[in-house]
């Protein structure tokens, strides 16, 4: 029997990565799988990335770990270069080119051999970057995962722990370590108790020096240097709320409507 430890989205912010690999220390895992997105939102994608490395444990590569792998190659969006894409750029800056070439070939699923009935992506096995509800449809989510026979499927992305049953048995989303998106600013993981008939699932939530991740985004010059994405990742953080997903949204309707900077975009959603 063994107990695994999965972490996701930590999204640069190296006070709850810390925070939430210290409460692993204490639980007695037996394996720490990071599933993805360690890089780009607050400050830290270079210090978070190295700390992933030092742990020796598998990586499998998201797609915020693909927008860095690419940038700058015949494989990127030419949308990269834009403003809206600051974040993206900071990280880049930040990260080596033997850093990104790690990025590159990393894994998008993984089984591991002492853990049967276990399948771990990012997002879905169809791609790494599938949002998947509670009020998904069946039919979509044997798309989402075509050949996948194992009961238990744990993924990430969507920053929000869930438990999602199918027809094939269970999909757990295991929430966000530096982004959540809950109402909850903790550094949320997932741990895994083998047991004779399964896998005993548990979400798990730690408290983490919040004002130290908001103080880098201050220190390290990232907010006048991002810019107004800046500001929407900062909020995030503070909230433990979506504040991107939807400002996109508004923001396409309102380019729609008329002439409207990205600054400008952002002033008008945060004063909403």
């Amino acid at each position: 029997m063994i107990r695994i430890a999965v972490l996701a989205d930590i999204h640069g912010n190296l006070p709850a990565f810390e925070a939430a690999l210290e409460h692993v220390s204490r639980q007695k895992v037996d394996q720490i799988v990071l599933a993805g997105d360690i890089v780009i939102g607050s400050p830290d994608s270079k210090a978070c990335w190295t700390l992933a490395l030092s742990l020796g444990c598998p990586i499998l590569r998201g797609n915020h770990e693909r927008y860095v792998a690419h940038f700058g190659t015949s494989k990127a969006s030419p949308q990269w270069s834009m403003e809206q894409f600051a974040p993206l750029q900071w990280a880049v800056e930040q990260l080596s080119e033997r850093d990104r070439n790690c990025m590159e070939p990393l894994p998008l699923n993984l089984r591991l051999p002492d853990a049967p009935n276990l399948f771990i992506v990012h997002a879905t096995e169809r791609n790494d970057h599938d949002g998947l509800a509670s009020h998904t449809p069946e039919q979509v989510l044997h798309d989402m995962f075509p050949t996948a026979q194992e009961r238990y499927i744990i993924r990430a992305h969507n920053h929000c722990g869930q438990v999602r049953v199918w027809e094939k048995g269970f999909i757990v989303t295991c929430g966000s370590v530096g982004l959540s998106l809950d109402g909850n600013p903790t550094a949320q993981y997932l741990l895994l108790d083998q047991e004779k008939d399964g896998w005993k699932i548990q979400h798990q939530s730690v408290p983490y020096p919040l004002d130290a991740t908001l103080s880098r985004f201050h220190d390290t010059g990232y907010l006048s240097s991002v810019g107004p994405m800046g500001h929407l990742f900062f909020r995030e953080v503070v909230t433990g709320s979506h504040q991107i997903v939807p400002f996109l949204r508004l923001y396409a309707q309102w380019s729609k409507q008329g002439d409207i900077s990205l600054s400008q975009a952002v002033d008008r959603f945060l004063s909403l």
